[in-house]
């Protein structure tokens, strides 16, 4: 068990006479005390062990109001000073508070009154130091605990980093297995996601839905490993029956994708059903007409159209840029949502960019008799 140590008092006066018998006074009351003769020597010996000031008025040189105002702006400020002066005007009390007198005692000194109020500034002090001491213990159990949770939310976001970085390698692995035979893959893959975000950014969409939209459209075929590699890679046209089943590959992809608790994959399904929908509804599986068809499957539509158009395919060649775009904007309001093409068409410097830094061999230049038929 701890004990308090008795309260240390430094007194200031000049008065050799007065200075000893207030000593002594408060040695008898249970006081350590330290003297000093004037202000300057006072305040040097002022330090954390000090519990109480007893300051003289006056004093040649440096005045007692003058010492007490130094003290206060000093590293002990919060010292308690009690002021001990013959002076018992009014202007010399508010002089004395003004200067940071926390109390003060007329001379000749009451030992009562003395004993009281040195007490009750004691305990003031002990009181305060007492809190700061707890606040200083707290701001440490405060830092400590900070540090803790922000540790733990550092390896949460890992973890969760980690966890969606293998989330979307899966899907990725997925998509790649599905157009395994595709030798452009995975630059189709890039570039389509990329066009489909940088729509969906261009319509004002939240960003959060942007990148699902972008980690979700590389799913808008993944029902093509379903179908067979005589109908995917024939270099010709397909007849109606082939035709027929290609279709298939949205509502397969649908099936692959259903059900999942995953908001990515849940968005994957949407775009793999949706993608081949028509602003005019004549697009498959469902037939969908303007605004039903959700707007992830209206921005990977026409994502999708220009990188087939632009990219080589076993049926045909790359088309240039300027020939995509013609192809395209004769389906405004027929294939394409309009806001959705002219969202598109407002970034072709961003898209001609994207399209090079993940391009395949240029183009050859398009004869006047070449086919135009979009795919």
């Amino acid at each position: 068990m701890t004990t308090t140590p008795h309260p240390k008092a430094l007194v200031i006066d000049d008065d050799d006479a007065g200075r000893e018998m207030l000593s002594t006074v408060l040695a008898t009351l249970g006081y350590r005390v330290d003297n000093a003769p004037d202000g300057e020597t006072g305040i040097a010996k002022l330090d954390e062990t000090v519990d109480l000031v007893f300051l003289d008025v006056n004093m040649p040189g440096m005045n007692g109001f003058e010492v007490a105002r130094q003290i206060r702006a000093g590293q002990h400020g919060e010292v308690p000073i009690i002021i001990t002066t013959a002076l018992d005007t009014r202007d010399d009390r508010l002089e004395a508070v003004d200067a940071g007198a926390s109390d003060f005692i007329s001379k000749p000194i009451d030992l009562t009154e003395l004993q009281v109020r040195a007490r009750a500034q004691v305990h003031l002090k002990r009181a305060r130091d007492e809190l700061h001491q707890q606040r200083a213990e707290l701001e440490v159990v405060v830092e400590q605990r900070t540090k803790a949770l922000r540790f733990a939310l550092d390896k949460m976001t890992q973890q969760h980093r980690r966890t969606r970085d293998a989330h979307l390698d899966t899907i990725r692995r997925l998509v790649t297995a599905a157009e395994y035979n595709d030798d452009d893959t995975g630059l189709h893959i890039q570039r389509m996601s990329r066009y489909a975000e940088l729509i969906a950014r261009t319509l004002g969409l939240d960003p959060s839905i942007c990148e699902t939209i972008r980690h979700a459209a590389p799913m808008h075929d993944v029902g093509k490993i379903g179908i067979a590699d005589a109908i995917l890679l024939k270099p010709g046209k397909l007849d109606a029956e082939e035709w027929s089943v290609m279709k298939t590959h949205t509502t397969i992809g649908g099936h692959i994708l259903r059900g999942s608790p995953s908001a990515l994959l849940q968005e994957g399904e949407t775009i793999a059903l949706s993608h081949h929908e028509r602003w005019n509804g004549t697009g498959y599986p469902k037939g969908l007409c303007g605004e039903d068809i959700p707007v992830s499957g209206r921005i990977c539509a026409v994502a999708d159209v220009f990188d087939a158009l632009t990219s080589k395919r076993p049926y045909k060649e790359p088309f240039p840029v300027e020939k995509a775009i013609a192809i395209m904007r004769e389906e405004e309001g027929k294939q394409f949502d309009p806001a959705v093409l002219t969202a598109f068409l407002d970034q072709l410097e961003e898209v001609t960019r994207i399209k090079e830094s993940a391009a395949e061999e240029p183009p050859p230049p398009l004869d006047d008799d070449e086919d135009e038929d979009a795919p």
